[in-house]
């Protein structure tokens, strides 16, 4: 409770005791006692002071109570102020906030919706190869030509230029999909033609007896096939033992496999290999690093060629060496006896210096034998 409220029955309080009071006082019948009287002057006079008292103490409540209400007032305000100032910063940066997340929101729905219609029409276009790739598939012609294109993509990626041909023609005239020239050995055979009719029909069979007559038609195709290839293009001294038979997919290999052991099994027995796309890598593969051993060894026989032709240059080397060794003995040898001889010339001129002749016939003689002497040198 606020003080206001307690002055207030502060001073109802006081008004009730008062009147109480002077009930109390107020005598049932007139009485003349002076000293009453003056008692009762007195308690008027009293109580005339009281509620002047009374009168100034409540307009100094109202006062109080009018300041209090108007200080408090003030405070409600400033704090009202400050609390609309401080909601209107809160509700601006919220709607900053709000304004950006929804500008972010639209630029990623905008991104989701260009996603979606990409994959829309990604759908659509694999939709549409899908059909197309089934009507490849369903034409024989159409399909030699996808399983021939998948082999020379996986050919072509693999091995050099010079290295295989396609359409190749053997000896017997036949042409098969592609041959890869083996060093020092016969050619590898790879055939694509592989019976597709049969594996879908035995794949799309309904009931026991559509899939009794698949199975033997799949039997009955790829074993044809397998003694076809056999019989065109293995020829012995031209071909490899073994020859390829291309399957362009890998779950029609894994269904063969799993549901055909037998067809594996006879063709493995009439030497034909049935390999998937990644088998074919696998055996392509090992005949480049054949390749690459064959190339390794000839480097080897022309490096031992070489190797050959250097150490018989550096014998010869090592002779003309030996007879320049010695040339140059002889040289020295010759040397030392021009050396010998000029010290003996050397000697007998200075024995000349030292003879001494008298006389112009003296000189004259010893003219003739120095010139003898000369000649004879």
């Amino acid at each position: 409770m606020s003080e206001t409220a307690l002055l207030v029955l502060a001073l109802v309080i006081a008004a009730g005791v008062v009147a109480i009071i002077v009930l109390l006082l107020r005598p049932s019948t007139p009485a003349a006692d002076p000293e009453a009287q003056e008692r009762l002057l007195a308690l008027n006079a009293r109580l005339d002071g009281m509620a002047t008292w009374l009168q100034g103490a409540h307009g100094q409540l109202q006062q109080t109570v009018q300041a209090s209400q108007s200080q408090f007032q003030q405070t409600v305000n400033q704090r009202l102020d400050a609390v609309t100032a401080r909601l209107g910063e809160s509700l601006t940066a919220s709607t900053n906030t709000t304004a950006e997340h929804l500008q972010n929101l639209h630029a990623r729905l905008a991104v989701i919706d260009s996603a979606q219609k990409n994959i829309t029409e990604l759908a659509s276009q694999v939709t549409t190869h899908v059909g197309s790739l089934n009507n490849i598939l369903a034409n024989k012609q159409t399909r030699g030509a996808f399983g021939q294109g998948q082999l020379e993509a996986i050919v072509a990626d693999l091995l050099p230029k010079g290295a295989y041909e396609f359409q190749f023609t053997l000896s017997n005239g036949k042409r098969p999909d592609c041959v890869i020239f083996v060093p020092e050995a016969g050619h590898l055979i790879i055939d694509a033609k592989f019976p597709l009719e049969a594996m879908t029909a035995w794949r799309d069979a309904s009931n026991d007896e559509d899939r009794k007559i698949a199975v033997q038609r799949v039997r009955q195709d790829i074993a044809k096939h397998i003694s076809d290839i056999n019989e065109r293009y293995m020829i012995p001294g031209e071909t490899q033992d073994v020859a390829l038979m291309f399957i362009p997919s890998e779950s029609l290999y894994a269904d063969l496999y799993e549901s055909f052991d037998d067809i594996v099994q006879r063709a493995r027995r009439a030497r034909v290999m049935i390999v998937s796309p990644n088998m074919a890598v696998l055996a392509i593969q090992l005949v480049r690093q054949m390749r690459k051993d064959a190339q390794m060894r000839e480097a080897v026989d022309q490096i031992r060629f070489e190797i050959g032709h250097m150490m018989k240059d550096v014998r010869l080397l090592g002779d003309r060496v030996r007879k320049l060794q010695t040339h140059f003995g002889q040289t020295t040898k010759d040397m030392d006896d021009i050396l010998t001889s000029a010290g003996r010339i050397e000697k007998r001129a200075g024995r000349i210096e030292g003879l001494d002749f008298e006389g112009d016939h003296g000189s004259d003689a010893i003219a003739a034998p120095a010139r003898k002497l000369g000649a004879a040198e």
